[in-house]
Order: C-alpha cells, then sequence, then structure tokens
C-alpha cells in the first residue's frame, strides 16, 4: 500500500523465459497494440505459437540460385516436394519441418492450425495459401530448427507475371520471425532484378538476421571470383544503403566436385563460419525473440504517438480533406513527432508503407494520446525484461545439458578427415606429427646442458628464444610442451616445443591446452 492508498502492483515471477515473455507481451504490451490499431498498420498479433517455435532460417533468392540444393544440403537428404532445376521450380512458400513419417500439410490447412504460428497468413488471401505447404521429414537437422524455401525470385520479362498475392508482403511477414535470413546468389547471374531489389528493401529492417552467400563459386577462377565478390558488395550497398560493408559467405554448397580447386581451402573456411553461425541457433533463439519483443515494444510506441496526433489533426468539419493533406505530409508529421516526442528517426516506419495502410483507416475513430498504455509498456521494458533476462544463463545451462544448444546432424555433424594445417596437423595419424623433425631437434637437445637425460628451464630458454617470439608467446609453449609439468623437458618435450614454435612461425594459432594428437607417446598411457 502506497501513502496515497493506491495499491503497488506486485512483481511477477516466472518460472521460466518463454512463459514470462507470453505474459509481459499480453498483460503490458497487447492492450497498447489494440488500442492503437497496431495489427492493422504494422504487424498481426503475436500468439503462443509465436513465442514456442523452434528457430526458423529463411533463404531468399533469384530462381536457379541454389536454394533447394542448399537445403539438400543442410540435411543431407531428399525431402518431400523437393524440385531442382535451372528453372523456376520452388512456386510456393515451402516450409520444411521433423516428424517422424513423412508427409506434406497444404496451406490452407496450416493457416486454420491454432498449433502453429502461421493463423496470420489468412490475411493475404487464398491466392496465396495455395502457394503455401509444409513438407515433413525425419531428419535430424529439423528438431531443432525449421527451414523456409521461399519461390525463386523473377527476372527479366518473367516479373512482369502477377503473382496473385503480396509477394514482398509476405517476405516481410516471414522475415520478422525468422531467427536467420540468408540471401543466396549465384555467382554467374549477379544482375539483381526489380522484383529481387524490393524482396531485399521489404526485410532490410532485419539486417541483424540477414547473411549473404555467394554460391556456386567453384565454377570461377580466383581472378574471376574476386571481380564477382567486389560487383556483388557494390550492388549490395546501394540497395540495403549500409554503410557498413556486409560480410559475404563464398563456396558452392552441394556434393558435387569442384570444377576449381584453387579456393578449396577458402570454401571450407567460409562454409565453416557460415554453419557455425547456424548451429548456434537454438541456443540464441530465446535472445532473438526477447530482442524481437522490445523492437516491437518500440514500435507499438511509436504508432501510438502516430496514431493519436493525427486524432488530434482532425477538425469538426472538412475530415475527408483533412485526411487526406496528413496522409500527403506524413513526413511531416513524422517530423513533428520527432521533436515533441524524442523519438529517433530510425524507430519510424516506412513512410510510403505507412501512407499505403492510412489510407484505409478512419482518422475519427482513431483514440486519443493515454498515458497510461505508454507508462505500462515502459514499465514492461525496464523492469520485466530485466528480470527475465536474469533467467538466461539458467536456461542456457539447462539447454547445454541436455544437448539441445546446437543443431546435430546433416552437414553439421563434422567429420573430419586424417588431415590437418598448422597446429591439426598429423590429426587421426599413428605416427607423432613431431616424429617427422625429430631426429633435427634431437640434435639440438643433445647439444644442450642436461640433468638426468631433462633440460631446465634456464637451459631450454636460451635456444627457444632464437625463434624471436615473444616471451608470452614462449611462456605458452614451455607450458604445453612440459606436459608432465615437472619444470624440465625431456627429448619429447623439447622437441614438441620446437614443433610449437615451428608452427606458430608459420602463421598459425597456438591453442590453450595440447591436443590430444600432439601429446608426447611416452606419456600418453598416463592420461
Amino acid at each position: 500500500m502506497t501513502i496515497f492508498g493506491k495499491k503497488s502492483e506486485p512483481l511477477a515471477v516466472y518460472d521460466d523465459i518463454t512463459t514470462g515473455l507470453k505474459e509481459v507481451y499480453k498483460r503490458h504490451l497487447l492492450p497498447l497494440e489494440k488500442e492503437y490499431k497496431f495489427h492493422e498498420i504494422q504487424s498481426p498479433m503475436l500468439e503462443d505459437p509465436d513465442f514456442d517455435g523452434k528457430p526458423l532460417v529463411m533463404l531468399i533468392g533469384q530462381y536457379s540460385t541454389g536454394k533447394t540444393t542448399f537445403i539438400r544440403y543442410l540435411l543431407e537428404r531428399d525431402f518431400p516436394g523437393m524440385r531442382i532445376g535451372p528453372e523456376p521450380t520452388t512456386d510456393n512458400f515451402h516450409i520444411i519441418s521433423h516428424a517422424e513419417e513423412e508427409g506434406k500439410i497444404p496451406g490452407n490447412v496450416l493457416a486454420v492450425d491454432s498449433s502453429k504460428p502461421f493463423r496470420h497468413l489468412q490475411q493475404f488471401g487464398g491466392t496465396f495459401l495455395t502457394r503455401f505447404e509444409s513438407s515433413q521429414t525425419n531428419a535430424e537437422v529439423l528438431k531443432s530448427v525449421t527451414i523456409l524455401d521461399t519461390p525463386g525470385v523473377l527476372a527479366g520479362e518473367k516479373q512482369l507475371v502477377n503473382r496473385g498475392y503480396e509477394f514482398t508482403g509476405v517476405l516481410k511477414w516471414f522475415a520478422e520471425r525468422a531467427d536467420r535470413i540468408i540471401l543466396l546468389f549465384d555467382a554467374h547471374k549477379l544482375d539483381i532484378s526489380d522484383e529481387f531489389k524490393s524482396a531485399i528493401q521489404a526485410i532490410r529492417k532485419n539486417e541483424d538476421k540477414i547473411r549473404i552467400v555467394l554460391n556456386k563459386a567453384d565454377m570461377m577462377t580466383h581472378q574471376q571470383l574476386m571481380r564477382v565478390y567486389g560487383a556483388l558488395m557494390w550492388s549490395l550497398a546501394r540497395i540495403l544503403q549500409n554503410p557498413e560493408v556486409s560480410r559475404v559467405y563464398v563456396g558452392s554448397f552441394w556434393n558435387q566436385p569442384l570444377l576449381y580447386e584453387g579456393n578449396r581451402e577458402l570454401f571450407e573456411v567460409e562454409q565453416d563460419d557460415l554453419f557455425d553461425d547456424l548451429q548456434a541457433l537454438p541456443r540464441f533463439a530465446i535472445v532473438r525473440r526477447l530482442n524481437d519483443l522490445i523492437k516491437r515494444a518500440k514500435s507499438a510506441k511509436v504508432n501510438a504517438l502516430i496514431v493519436s496526433h493525427l486524432k488530434s489533426q482532425m477538425p469538426m468539419m472538412g475530415k475527408e480533406g483533412k485526411k487526406k493533406d496528413l496522409i500527403k505530409n506524413l513526413s511531416d508529421v513524422f517530423q513533428t513527432i520527432q521533436n515533441v516526442h524524442g523519438v529517433p528517426a530510425a524507430d519510424f516506419p516506412d513512410v510510403e508503407n505507412m501512407k499505403e495502410k492510412l489510407r484505409k483507416q478512419d482518422f475519427t475513430k482513431f483514440p486519443a494520446f493515454e498515458k497510461n498504455l505508454i507508462a505500462r509498456v515502459d514499465k514492461m521494458l525496464s523492469e520485466d525484461i530485466p528480470r527475465i533476462m536474469n533467467l538466461l544463463p539458467g536456461e542456457e545451462q539447462e539447454k547445454n545439458r541436455q544437448g539441445l544448444g546446437a543443431i546435430k546432424g546433416g552437414v553439421f555433424e563434422k567429420v573430419a578427415m586424417p588431415y590437418g594445417k598448422g597446429i591439426d596437423a598429423g590429426i587421426g595419424e599413428n605416427i607423432w606429427i613431431v616424429t617427422r623433425d625429430k631426429a633435427k631437434y634431437d640434435e639440438v637437445f643433445s647439444s644442450l646442458e642436461q640433468q638426468n637425460g631433462k633440460v631446465t628451464g634456464r637451459v631450454a630458454r636460451d635456444e627457444l628464444v632464437k625463434s624471436k617470439l615473444s616471451n608470452n608467446v614462449l611462456g605458452k609453449i614451455w607450458r604445453l610442451a612440459d606436459h608432465d609439468q615437472d619444470g624440465l623437458l625431456d627429448n619429447e618435450e623439447f622437441a614438441l616445443a620446437m614443433h610449437l614454435i615451428k608452427v606458430k612461425c608459420e602463421g598459425s594459432q597456438i591453442p590453450d591446452e595440447l591436443p590430444a594428437h600432439l601429446i608426447p607417446p611416452s606419456q600418453r598411457n598416463e592420461d
């Protein structure tokens, strides 16, 4: 009880993050959205499946860029409805999810299933729903993630064909709910069509989720690839309008022999980086939902300010004319709100899209500014969200304990060849890799002052510093080489130290712990 006799609202207790997000959304944010027509103007209402679903990976690209082949490469198996060809073969929005039995579900069924997050797709009409389907297959990868294959974006005269539904609107809807968006480009077809440009601009506000892939790069020489890479970066900079250079992953994501092998090592490193990013999605899915809810709350607040401001400008007479004038000068309206309320310009919605939505609204039915609703959302952001975030470490530990923190199966089950470079050289070999140069190292060892067949740190230092490596690096090498931790180096440990120096001087990193394949043979039985 406060001093004024008003009862303060008790702090809510949340058992887990997902439940907490559902509750704070329904209690604090949803009333603001409903009051100011956020669902009609900006984005549909969130439902429980929007919080519960697996991470969603969305693929977008022009036709014949290898989207479906990329999915097959991830899963390492075919799936129902898979079609691959040089022309536009994927003409549907195609969800690929996990089930014990293979099958397909049509879009009209998906859109009425309350257990799935697709009910709001009904707003795009029956034509779209006939172009929407789900395939289910028993792939290990899909136990942790769901994949969306989109229709090949059209180019040339094909762009003139009317799809019968709002293509970019559907892309935007899925992009807002996706955890990762992969933009695929064909190294041989860099021309970005008008439809593809519109598609990229529709998802641009989700730039933190976008990963760009230059596919089919093995069909080019190194020089050709560099030219294509530069041209793609230039084109994307103009469309994304981002001062920062986007990371482009280069490779050929299929199981066919490479045409030009000169870039094999580059492709392997790029593939590992991209798949490591995808593999961690289950671990960061909850963080992404937290982030998306915060962004949605900011958008809902801005929407409330816009709607209430438009309401305040409506006269008693000449309402329709005033409405047209406000829509025409919507940029000025945004500027006024920005100045009065201190809202950053980046938080406002797209002007042209907002104009289109407002033309369908009756401004006289808009509500006036309600400070209490805004205050409830501010309280959610300042109190409830931080308390929910405190649950993150515990949930992450539990996920990792259960083995649910990363995608498993398919291409993510990395099987390394018994070959490596740098510190990995010798992995999988029966012979200790240091043995190759051990005779040379033994000659040096024999020339040093020894105590019972071992050299002290003082003696070893005089030899190791000849490498001109820093004391910090040499100290790390000494710690790894002195595997039995007796403060001395025998002939095997000394050879290991010289091998690690060689690895470092050739440009590789020294690990924090000694890999199993580098442990001296005489000490392996002790571990």
